[in-house]
């Protein structure tokens, strides 16, 4: 009787926490919800960053997940455990990482130094490495300047990241960590069960969007593609359908942001479930901030004028330190902008360098959501050397 009392209760307490993880998650998206109805155009705009949102950032994330998740189970090992056990070439590592066109190494990474497999000065050396969406146009527009730019952002990234973690040692600013059996009860009861229809939908989306998102970084307009065939703008809204199915996973989930607690141990190892359920509520995770983010930053443009382009016709020494000030921006969208304006000829190779050291892309929001401090001093710490970088090239070059 005392054990049947005792699962009423938790049972209770359970449900009554599902409901306040509820109301947390749909509180910020009503917020914004309500910004974006009282914005002119806001909606259109809104669905337009819902697109871009999944096309240029989910679809990366979850291919770089993927690829790192069936390695790991492929060779029967895991990449933490690879780091702890090499932990010289953390740094380095963390640079590489970091030089995945998009934001899914460094989002990767991120997760490494919160499970406390890399250093502080890794993140410094991924977030430094890291051009973002940025690099796709970069690559195709001009290939030797963008593989230039790549091995410049790996050397440097090493570089700081090791200087890093020489002052600061390699646990700097890490968060506390939690793991409780009902995280640990939860993923057993999760890597048992089969696929539902919804994660099979949300597979049925990410394979056409993973081909639609890579023609877009190499800017080739698939809806204008196959427009003589299928009108109606596939792509767009396939952008929008794959941004609201994962918010909407995220917020029906139990786990999807507690889960990334996990620490170093028999808990992590029990997170070991299916490749792509992992992959499944890892993009959804990220697609949600990245999604708030785009969202914002189109109602901002709208609502107040923004023209980042306007800011570079000012005086040319200044050109270099605002590119690099820009850099600091979360998100690829104002990196693609730079990226536009050096392709174009608006503004000199140092701007571009200067931006590239210093720009995260989107990998700095689920940075934030989980490491809020690190996350913020490894970008400013990056702006550093992406002076440097910029103004010895403006000095000894332009």
């Amino acid at each position: 009787m005392t054990v049947l009392v005792q699962n009423i209760r938790q049972i209770g307490i359970e449900g009554r926490a599902s409901h306040a993880r509820l109301l947390r998650r749909l509180a910020p998206l009503a917020a914004l919800a309500a910004v974006i109805s009282v914005v002119p155009g806001g909606w259109s705009s809104a669905f337009d960053a819902l697109s871009e949102a999944y096309l240029a950032v989910s679809v990366f994330v979850a291919g770089t997940l993927a690829l790192v998740y069936a390695a790991e189970r492929g060779f029967k090992t895991d990449l933490g455990e690879w780091l702890m056990r090499y932990q010289h070439w953390q740094v380095p590592a963390g640079a590489l990482l970091g030089a995945f066109p998009g934001c899914g190494g460094a989002i990767v990474a991120m997760t490494q130094y919160i499970r406390g497999y890399l250093s502080f000065g890794g993140v410094v050396a991924t977030l430094t490495a890291t051009v973002g969406d940025a690099m796709f146009l970069l690559l195709a527009s001009e290939p030797l300047t963008g593989l230039g730019v790549l091995g410049m952002g790996v050397v440097v990234g090493t570089v700081s990241g090791y200087l890093v973690d020489a002052i600061h040692g390699p646990a700097f600013l890490r968060p506390g960590q939690r793991v409780t059996s009902t995280i640990e009860s939860r993923t057993q009861h999760r890597s048992t069960r089969g696929w539902s229809a919804v994660e099979k939908f949300w597979v049925g989306l990410m394979i056409p969007g993973v081909v639609v998102g890579v023609l877009a970084a190499f800017q080739v307009d698939f809806d204008a593609l196959v427009s003589p065939v299928i009108s109606g703008q596939p792509g767009y809204w396939l952008g929008a359908a794959g941004a609201v199915l994962a918010l909407g996973m995220w917020i029906g989930s139990d786990d999807a942001q507690d889960s990334r607690s996990c620490n170093s141990g028999n808990a992590c190892d029990m997170q070991k479930e299916s490749v792509v359920r992992r992959v499944i509520d890892d993009t959804n995770f990220i697609t949600t901030w990245v999604v708030f983010a785009f969202v914002g930053y189109e109602l901002a443009v709208v609502a107040f004028g923004l023209d980042l382009g306007a800011a570079f016709a000012v005086w040319a020494p200044l050109v270099p330190a605002m590119a690099v000030v820009i850099g600091l921006i979360p998100g690829c969208g104002p990196q693609i902008l730079v990226t536009s304006l050096y392709v174009s000829g608006a503004v000199p190779l140092s701007a571009q360098l200067g931006n590239a050291i210093a720009n995260d892309g989107d990998a700095l929001f689920p940075a934030i959501a989980v490491a809020p401090k690190a996350a913020v001093v490894a970008t400013i710490y990056s702006a550093i050397p992406a002076i440097l970088v910029a103004y010895s090239w403006y000095l000894l070059v332009e």
